[in-house]
């Protein structure tokens, strides 16, 4: 955890030492997500260069920081891309720039994820917003001894993700005749894809959609005091509900056939005065 914080501190840092402004929100991209969005000042960075961790890619995640001024006097760091667990980062990597940015003073965080869906009534293209999540990474970023400061050692995971901005969202989405729905989203650690009896037991949980990101993030934030919502983008029927084979590329496919839906809620959003509250 010292070197963690330590990270954080030289990340803080470095980001004042560039004079970038302070961001009033974290956009975290999912895979095949990170749409060109209005509003980008010359501020862009690869994300190699914002935090000291050594940054791995992968198909879909572009990586690096954009800093967008949507609305005068509001900015918001846009991380196009994310890091997962499953590439090798523990959970505290894996969160580094949610509480980077909450110790730089956001108090909102705003994600996209590429999912599988695990009703045979889904269908690839569908956006959800994510009202609620279970968590079977067997990972949680608050392990251990954190700064008091930071927030509450057993944190309220009621609401984690904001039904006020999910309105919001939902009301955006209306006034751009874009349809979405909401539902539960489960996180797995990966980077396998989950079994059909796996995608079953979820189903059974609870859930309406599988994936290998999201949940740490939330509770990272939770925890820093930032309001969360997050869209998922069915890529795919999860395992076992069609009985057809799933890669990478099917959903980067999905993803990018439908980006387009995601950046004008994005672009729509972003203008909101109330996202900023």
């Amino acid at each position: 955890m010292e070197r963690h914080l330590e990270q954080l501190d030289a990340a803080a840092a470095a980001w004042r030492e560039r004079e970038w402004p302070a961001p009033d929100a974290l956009l975290v991209s999912g895979s095949g997500l990170a749409v060109e969005l209005p509003g980008a000042t010359s501020h862009r960075a690869g994300l190699a260069e914002v935090i000291p961790l050594r940054v791995r890619g992968i198909d879909g995640h572009p990586l690096e920081f954009v800093l967008l001024e949507p609305l005068p006097g509001r900015f918001v760091a846009y991380q196009r891309g994310r890091l997962h667990s499953y590439q090798g980062y523990d959970a505290n990597d894996t969160v580094f720039v949610v509480r980077l940015a909450a110790l730089l003073g956001a108090r909102t965080l705003i994600m996209s994820n590429a999912a599988g869906g695990v009703h045979r009534t889904q269908k690839a293209g569908e956006i959800v917003i994510v009202n609620d999540q279970i968590n079977l990474t067997g990972l949680n970023p608050l392990r251990g001894e954190l700064p008091p400061d930071w927030g509450p050692q057993f944190v309220d995971m009621v609401d984690a993700h904001d039904p006020d901005l999910g309105l919001l969202a939902a009301t955006v989405a209306g006034e751009l005749d874009l349809p979405c729905s909401r539902g539960v989203y489960a996180g797995f650690a990966g980077p396998t894809f989950e079994t059909p009896a796996e995608v079953n037991m979820a189903r059974t949980m609870g859930a309406d959609l599988v994936g290998m990101s999201t949940v740490l993030e939330v509770i990272a934030a939770r925890h820093m005091g930032l309001r969360c919502l997050c869209f998922s983008l069915v890529a795919n029927l999860a395992a076992g509900v069609t009985g057809e084979k799933i890669d990478h590329e099917e959903v980067l496919v999905a993803s990018r056939a439908a980006s387009d839906q995601i950046r004008r809620i994005l672009t729509a959003l972003l203008t909101r005065s109330e996202l900023y509250a």
